[in-house]
């Protein structure tokens, strides 16, 4: 898999075999790994917030090693979940253990713990992608969306790393910002490119809004912005991608698609069915519970009904092709997809 492909998710899953059947033929090329399912702040779009999803834990170095040490030669590796890392003692280590075997790396942080003392070390450990999810361009958005008022320190803490990384012509970690696209912000798009641009952050993120059937939070179809984009909320998009063109701001979407596409449904009747992440990824929870993807704990609730193997038990090879997977591909394949991906599918650019 070239470098390219490592960085840019659409390449990514363009790279990976159309040939897709209940047994997966490869191994995974990407781990996510979830180091951590604590978290400091209280997101009204995150489901830990408002239920325990499972006891709160840190991914230990014996259970990270025992799962990495089984595919050496993994392509990519992302260190996050439904926590923060950065709250993690054995993170820097974990990246660096990975790096030393050549492998992608990269995780998202909420950015309330990114402070100078920590600049020096985290360029040392070789990552290679650090995404910040500040969602909000104004402190009290940020407050309303986030749960906790950490707005100014990120700001701040954030413009001090890149220019950190400016003054030493350092490449790495590359830097972007995330917005979850909500009714409530998204008029804000604008100026989060601005503000991007003021951080030293060339590049901005529009992501999804992932809720399941029930919803919880902000995280409820009344604030998606999905099929339901009015005309100042795409004036706002597309105003953004104008204003980021003459600041130097890249404005994209999580996945594989550009803002405004990622807010329409694919023509496909079934466009879960075009998902490649069963075939190309493993997911594991700080416990070592195997789950289809990183999204499936925002899509659908009860991790007893889609959790496909245990790392702490079983091998990876053991449950790449368990009947667990076997299973859930072939449903995934079919008109009535696993649950998770009822709502992923239709609310999420692949």
């Amino acid at each position: 898999m070239s470098a390219t492909a490592l960085k840019d998710p659409r390449r990514y899953f363009e790279e990976i075999g159309k040939d897709r059947s209940a047994e997966a033929e490869a191994p995974p090329v990407c781990l996510y790994l979830e180091v951590t399912n604590r978290c400091n702040l209280l997101c009204e779009t995150c489901p830990r917030t408002f239920e325990e999803l499972e006891p709160p834990a840190d991914l230990s170095w014996e259970l990270f090693t025992k799962i990495v040490d089984q595919v050496p030669n993994i392509a990519r590796v992302v260190l996050h979940g439904v926590g923060e890392p950065m709250l993690v003692k054995d993170l820097f280590r974990m990246v660096r253990y990975l790096k030393a075997r050549g492998t992608y790396v990269l995780f998202n942080t909420n950015g309330t713990l990114l402070n100078p003392k920590k600049f020096q070390e985290l360029v040392d450990t070789g990552l290679d992608e650090l995404r910040v999810s500040l969602d909000a361009a104004d402190r009290e958005s940020y407050a309303r969306v986030r749960g906790k008022d950490f707005f100014d320190r990120i700001v701040r803490d954030v413009g001090k790393f890149t220019a950190f990384k400016r003054e030493r012509g350092l490449t790495t970690p590359r830097i972007s910002l995330w917005l979850t696209g909500l009714k409530e912000t998204v008029e804000q798009l604008p100026d989060f490119v601005r503000l991007s641009a003021k951080m030293g952050v060339a590049e901005v993120h529009l992501q999804r809004l992932v809720f399941d059937t029930v919803g919880f939070g902000l995280a409820k179809p009344e604030f998606s912005l999905f099929e339901s984009t009015q005309f100042d909320e795409q004036a706002a998009i597309d105003a953004a991608i104008a204003l980021g063109a003459e600041l130097g701001v890249t404005l994209d979407a999580s996945g594989a698609t550009e803002p405004g596409l990622s807010l329409k449904r694919a023509a496909d009747d079934k466009p879960w069915a075009t998902c490649r992440r069963p075939w190309s990824l493993m997911y594991f929870t700080a416990h070592g519970r195997a789950l289809p993807c990183c999204i499936a704990p925002f899509s659908a609730r009860g991790y007893e009904n889609y959790t496909l193997g245990d790392a702490t038990q079983e091998t990876l090879r053991e449950i790449w092709n368990s009947p667990a997977y076997r299973d859930f591909r072939t449903n995934l394949l079919g008109d009535v997809p696993p649950m998770p991906c009822q709502n992923c599918g239709l609310r999420w650019s692949l």
